[in-house]
């Protein structure tokens, strides 16, 4: 009888059936028929008739590493994060109950007392992305200012990426700003705003890092290409692809990375706000902490303005209750008035004493009128850093006012403008 290559296969089949059933079970061998390829249908039928009835094994599920068992549970666990470990190094993974320092969290303050009780945790956090956005000269700029002069004071390095180019040295210079030690770049495209940012983060050198503003990134396509040109979406897939590769960086380096960004409004919405930020969605989901900013009124010295009566509400607070609003005075020339600040937070903490248009403190006579009041602890700074500091004793209390004043529509229950 001649012996082909199709009669080896099939007694090598009908070897297999007989003999893997007897191997032991703990073995967990089972016969894989999609590694023996057949050229036709039919001698897959031959092969199902050599083999004798009931031998046919099926591949069996892999058994379970863990049994239900605490102890089992505990060796896989510690196995799996040595295997972690191994492969991406020391501290990749950890348990966070034995590095009680992730949870706190470190802090820059932004010049604005009242705006560092509303977000919970005394100022913006270090190693978050942060945006403040609001209309055109609500005090955008100004706040960043006073965060870069805040961290300067504490011996932080700090960076403006002016993609604007319309950064006023002098009046940074007035809100405590030390120009001689901040790093600034005015870039032409936004890769290169970004790339800038990406390497400054890296170098872990930097504790604050501001981008003005996402609006003026302009994706380098948009720069070569002729006016008019319709290129949608650009700027939306630029900013996605730099948060994707900053975040991580951003969080390991500890630096606080600030966008500030535009308004602008959305056609045919019928219900709703119509507001919208640009650079798409992106940075709304990678933020930590979302400010808006707006200025409310005019505060008028005679018939001259002096200054703006700003509000700044957080929308977005990952580290503390979100949905606080404070308000100040950005006076001109001079940025957050600090004095105004402890006025107000120090007649809600009931330090202050408010009697009709006098305000008081510790039965002292602060002034008739807030102007009057301002100008007395301006005069007298151990009168107002005694008050500063109750205020902060009572922080708790004020930030629960906060938040329920802001419930209510405004400060007192008035509804705001």
């Amino acid at each position: 009888m001649e012996i082909t290559a199709d009669v080896v296969t099939l007694w090598l089949v009908y070897f297999l059936a007989i003999t893997i059933p007897r191997v032991k079970q703990k073995k967990n061998l089972s016969l894989r028929t999609k590694h023996v390829q057949f050229t036709h249908r039919s001698k897959i039928c031959a092969w199902a008739s050599l083999m004798p009835e009931g031998n046919i094994v099926m591949p069996q599920a892999n058994l379970r590493l863990v049994e239900g068992t605490s102890v089992d549970k505990t060796k896989a666990l510690d196995a799996a994060l040595s295997q972690i470990e191994r492969a991406f190094g020391k501290g990749s993974i950890m348990r966070l109950g034995k590095n009680e320092k992730a949870v706190e969290i470190d802090t820059v303050p932004t010049g604005s007392l009242g705006l560092d009780i509303a977000l919970g945790v005394g100022g913006l956090p270090r190693g978050r992305v942060v945006e403040i956005y609001g209309p055109e000269s609500s005090g955008k700029t100004t706040l960043t200012l006073h965060v870069i002069a805040e961290a300067q004071k504490k011996g932080g390095v700090c960076a403006f990426v002016d993609a604007e180019h319309a950064l006023d040295t002098v009046y940074a210079r007035k809100l405590g700003v030390n120009l001689e030690d901040l790093l600034i770049s005015q870039p032409d495209t936004g890769e290169q705003a970004l790339e800038i940012t990406d390497t400054l983060v890296r170098s872990g050198a930097v504790d604050v890092l501001v981008i003005d503003s996402v609006a003026a990134l302009t994706p380098r396509a948009e720069i070569e290409g002729e006016m008019g040109d319709s290129q949608p979406g650009l700027q939306a897939r630029l900013m996605s692809q730099a948060l994707r590769k900053l975040t991580a960086s951003i969080s390991r380096s500890q630096t606080t990375v600030i966008f500030i960004n535009q308004i602008r409004m959305k056609i045919g919405v019928m219900y709703g706000s119509p507001e919208t930020t640009t650079g798409g969605n992106a940075l709304k989901f990678y933020a930590s902490v979302r400010l808006d900013i707006r200025r409310i009124g005019s505060i008028k010295e005679r018939d001259e303005v002096t200054g703006n009566q700003t509000r700044v509400k957080v929308v977005k607070n990952k580290v503390a209750p979100p949905f606080k609003q404070v308000e100040f005075d950005i006076m001109y020339g001079e940025g957050i008035s600090k004095t105004g600040e402890l006025i107000d937070l120090g007649v809600r903490a009931g330090v202050v004493e408010k009697s009709g248009a006098w305000f008081s403190y510790d039965s002292q006579r602060l002034g008739q009128g807030r102007e009057n009041a301002k100008n007395f602890l301006k005069a007298n700074p151990q009168i107002a850093a005694r008050i500063e500091q109750e205020i902060r004793e009572n922080s708790g209390l004020i930030a629960d006012r906060i938040l329920d004043e802001a419930d209510m529509g405004g400060p007192a229950g008035e509804t705001g403008s």
